[in-house]
Order: structure tokens, then sequence, then C-alpha cells
């Protein structure tokens, strides 16, 4: 299983759904579905634009767990 962080991240830095997707350009659905952890699949290029907005590696954005 893929354990996506992106809420932690967005708490640590105070933001909301929109303000993520405002500043990634990212749609508030796929953002949303990544909060939740529901989303089944993810495109790179939305990996990209978080990575570069909360300036991390994809690893501190997803952790494969048992």
């Amino acid at each position: 299983m893929i354990k996506c962080h992106l809420a932690k991240l967005m708490g640590e830095h105070k933001l909301k759904v929109i303000d993520v997707a405002n500043r990634t350009g990212l749609n508030r659905n796929t953002i949303s579905l990544l909060y939740k952890e529901t989303a089944v699949r993810v495109d790179l290029d939305a990996i990209d634009r978080l990575c570069d907005l909360f300036q991390c590696d994809v690893g501190d954005l997803f952790e494969k767990v048992d």
C-alpha cells in the first residue's frame, strides 16, 4: 500500500486544498483525492508540482507501507 503524506504537508504549511490548487495549477479534485488517500493513480506532473510546492522529494510525499 502507498501512503500519501499530502495532508501532513498541507497541515505543516497551513494550506487548504484551494491554496494548493491555486499554487500548483492542479485540479481541486486531484488534490482532494490525494489528501483523503483515495486516489487510484497520480500523474507524474502532479507529483512534480507538489514536490516543487513543498520543496520535498517524492519519498517525502509518498511512502510504501505494508
